[in-house]
């Protein structure tokens, strides 16, 4: 008797952490009721709120999301955005798919489905247990959700020297593989980064690959509680650059590279030798040499790359 051939599993587990997002929860978890790829749970924590988020959850999780919604309350004090999410990441069940949501941003039916699509066609082009990261581009809008523009493509390639310099990776548009959500696991990110940078981070620095999806997959609302922004203004973005000034950039770059050192196991090959020049790389001299002998250690434009470098070679 010939054995009925088991297809590979699709299931995504969806993680949703809230803390007073009650004025917009309910249009996100519409959008994530409306997926055209069904197949989901949704697991979810609330991070010390003091509106009715939690109330609003649950009467979506016995309600239109009966079956399909876990509550995770294995810790109830506040973890901030970056630990919530790491909890999640350590408690939920092995999964073929890991995504990220946000509580005020809305999905478009299909991004689920792209995302596995895309996930699953560069599965097979790598050899099992790689780790793979999906993310894409962003409608931004108001918080009435009038768009005013996309968010920018891609001008280079990410990769692990990229990682280090900036995140290109929205939350919120984020697909994890197994392979990726186990390097994440009881693998919390250092205090300087959120959760979505550091999965783009251990994703590169074990030797896996990024997928940058040029479609736009959410709605990403710019309003004054987020904790990220991302305008669309490349003169804000500069001022506010300049605002924060060189310190405050480098010591999270520097603070990276000391975590991920603090991880042997999971680095690919050529890795570390890259996270110990740059540990080494105390003089203007051997600083400069170092960017000659990593070109993608870069930023994706080309003026932000100018004040990056002209911060890592004057930074203390």
């Amino acid at each position: 008797m010939t054995q009925k051939r088991t297809e590979p599993s699709r299931h995504v587990a969806i993680l949703l952490s809230l803390y007073n997002g009650a004025p917009y929860l309910d249009a996100q978890l519409a959008s994530i009721l409306a997926q055209t790829h069904t197949d989901w749970t949704l697991y979810w924590r609330d991070d010390a709120s003091t509106d009715s988020s939690k109330n609003q959850m649950r009467a979506f999780a016995t309600g239109p999301g009966q079956g399909r919604c876990v509550e995770i309350t294995s810790r109830h004090e506040r973890l901030g955005v970056a630990g919530s999410y790491a909890h999640l990441l350590d408690v939920v069940p092995d999964t073929p798919y890991v995504a990220f949501a946000d509580q005020d941003d809305i999905w478009e039916p299909q991004k689920l489905e792209w995302a596995v699509e895309e996930v699953e066609t560069a599965a097979r082009q790598h050899p099992s247990g790689t780790p793979l990261l999906y993310c894409a581009r962003q409608y931004l809008t108001n918080a009435n959700l009038v768009i005013f523009q996309k968010s920018p493509p891609l001008r280079h390639k990410p990769d692990f020297p990229a990682s280090l310099t900036q995140n290109i990776a929205t939350g919120h548009t984020v697909l994890l593989n197994a392979a990726t959500h186990g390097l994440l696991r009881n693998t919390p990110p250092p205090p300087s980064i959120l959760h979505d940078w550091w999965a783009y981070l251990l994703t590169t620095a074990a030797g896996g690959e990024v997928i940058f999806d040029t479609r736009c997959v959410s709605y990403y609302r710019q309003h004054a509680h987020n904790t990220v922004g991302a305008t669309g203004s490349f003169i804000r973005r500069g001022w506010a650059a300049c605002r924060r000034g060189p310190r405050a950039f480098m010591t999270i770059f520097h603070t990276n590279v000391r975590h991920l050192l603090d991880q042997p196991e999971i680095l690919s090959a050529p890795t570390p030798r890259l996270l110990n020049d740059l540990v080494n790389a105390r003089t203007f001299p051997a600083r400069l040499r170092l960017l000659f002998r990593y070109p993608t250690l870069r930023r994706q434009r080309f003026s932000e790359n100018i004040v990056f470098r002209i911060w890592y070679l004057f930074s203390r």
